[in-house]
């Protein structure tokens, strides 16, 4: 018997002692013949019976099913936010502990999984006031070295005085990027950033991209173009300036990564509603286990080479922000040593 209710709790219990009574003034009635009457051995066990019933019921009603409604109905209130399930439906069942068993296992199930999200959260906050502490600390260090260097004398050198001053005017500006990047990750995430939605070639777009990257390819020594077969017009619907910047990133991460004498591709496919854009290159590719937090902000496969490379840190982080912000997807595939290839699509117009 799993779970009983307190009405069949108090008449299993009512039962066994009306049933003992009666077999106690049978036993009587037999040895002593006489001294019970025949209508005491069969009203008796009855009235007991009644008696116990009513007084079991009100003991495991007051005493037992009362703590167990409001530990209930308190994990009831707690799922009532989470969940919007009417606590009222919920307490019309039939069996209330079998109800609060369940409901605790769920709250249970459901606080081990918020407890783990919150020390994923704790420790992602961590890395990243960490990494924002040691992307800031850099330049203003050298700003720091530089001013006092100044201070104490060189202004008066025209040899360091001119070359000084334009290294901290560099750090500055790496700084306000810096800042400026996390105020548009922080604005597309809050949606406090309004996008100008438009239709417009995203085909033109690339080709207008490739064209402003073409002296930082050819210095690269790679080969920058729209993949065979792509070359077609697609019109979309979205914020022309944000997937300009979200293609740019994508276009300047794989020039940065592609090896001399690689190529970069860009592939323009139909997929029904959606257009699918990928850029792709040949460079060093990504380990699999850094795949899933590749977007992350400041999040660098391999620090010292990244930051000699230059950037933020933040630019692929900006791009899923954007893409997320149209509603739409991002994804990467890549293999070391083969190349990677980043994906998003966008409404088709």
């Amino acid at each position: 018997m799993k779970n009983p209710t307190p009405k069949l709790i108090a008449l299993i219990s009512a039962s066994i002692i009306s049933v003992s009574m009666l077999i106690i003034f049978l036993i009587f009635k037999i040895l002593f013949t006489g001294s019970v009457s025949w209508l005491i051995v069969l009203i008796a066990p009855v009235l007991i019976f009644v008696i116990g019933y009513f007084v079991f019921y009100n003991l495991v009603e007051k005493f037992v099913y009362r703590k167990i409604k409001l530990i209930y109905k308190s994990i009831s209130d707690t799922k009532l936010s989470n969940d919007n399930k009417p606590l009222e439906s919920i307490a019309k069942n039939v069996s209330l502990i079998d109800d609060a068993e369940s409901s605790v296992i769920d709250w249970q199930k459901s606080k081990t999984r918020e407890l783990i999200k919150q020390k994923k959260l704790d420790k992602f906050r961590k890395e990243f006031l960490g990494n924002v502490f040691h992307e800031l600390k850099t330049p203003i260090f050298n700003i720091q070295g530089y001013l006092e260097t100044l201070i104490e004398g060189g202004i008066y050198d025209k040899n360091i005085n001119l070359k000084f001053a334009k290294k901290a005017s560099k750090n500055v500006e790496r700084m306000a990027e810096i800042v400026d990047d996390l105020q548009m990750i922080a604005n597309l995430q809050d949606g406090s950033f309004a996008l100008t939605k438009e239709k417009f070639d995203i085909t033109e777009l690339v080709k207008e991209i490739i064209e402003s990257m073409e002296v930082r390819a050819k210095k690269k020594k790679n080969k920058l173009e729209i993949k065979e077969g792509c070359n077609k017009s697609f019109i979309v619907v979205a914020d022309r300036e944000m997937i300009h910047q979200g293609l740019n990133n994508l276009i300047t991460n794989a020039l940065k990564y592609g090896k001399e004498n690689g190529k970069t591709q860009i592939g323009l496919y139909d997929m029904n509603e959606n257009i699918l854009v990928e850029v792709s290159d040949n460079g060093i590719g990504i380990d699999k286990k850094h795949l899933p937090r590749i977007f992350e902000r400041f999040y660098r496969i391999d620090k010292n080479r990244s930051r000699k490379l230059g950037g933020t840190g933040l630019g692929l982080s900006i791009v899923k922000h954007i893409i997320e912000a149209h509603k739409q997807t991002i994804n990467v595939r890549s293999s070391p040593g083969v190349g990677t290839t980043f994906g998003f699509t966008l409404k088709k117009s």
